[in-house]
């Protein structure tokens, strides 16, 4: 039971691992196009050090290479985002059986101690009785007792 827990748990993190390596892995792309959109933004091969068409050009196609990155991250996030919903819909579907399991446990308690109670209460019924009836007998001896040392003491 043990290994298979444990099995569980290291295949829960490798995949919860996966998604976040495939997340840095999409920045550290992202960053790299920023960077050549940053050199690309500084060159100027025009006349007089402008810049021509041609390097405008190249800086927006940079600048769609981020936003095609950026898209990607995005997707990843949101996948991230489900995952992570999904993993607290099931804890809270297993906390929740885990308390109305507790509340079933509480009920039978509760029902098994109403039992004791009633079997303590009708024991110490049937002990009274027990000591009435004895007292009875007592009383009754020791008046039939009484009158026959009467009626032997007469004759």
């Amino acid at each position: 039971m043990k290994n298979i827990l444990l099995l569980a748990c290291l295949l829960f993190l490798s995949l919860s691992a996966f998604p976040q390596k495939r997340l840095e892995k999409l920045v550290d792309e992202r960053q790299n196009l920023h960077r050549q959109w940053k050199a690309s933004e500084s060159k100027k091969s025009g006349i007089f050090g402008n810049r021509t068409k041609k390097d405008m050009i190249a800086t927006n196609e940079w600048m769609e290479r981020i936003i095609l990155k950026d898209n990607l991250i995005m997707d990843e996030l949101e996948m991230l985002k489900n995952i992570e919903t999904t993993e607290i819909k099931y804890e809270k579907d297993d906390y929740k059986f885990i308390a109305q399991k507790q509340e079933q446990d509480i009920s039978k308690l509760k029902r098994a101690l109403k039992e004791k109670d009633k079997e303590i209460t009708s024991e110490s019924n049937s002990k009274r009785t027990y000591e009435w009836t004895t007292l009875i007998f007592f009383l009754s001896t020791v008046i039939l007792g009484f009158l026959l040392y009467r009626i032997k003491s007469r004759s």
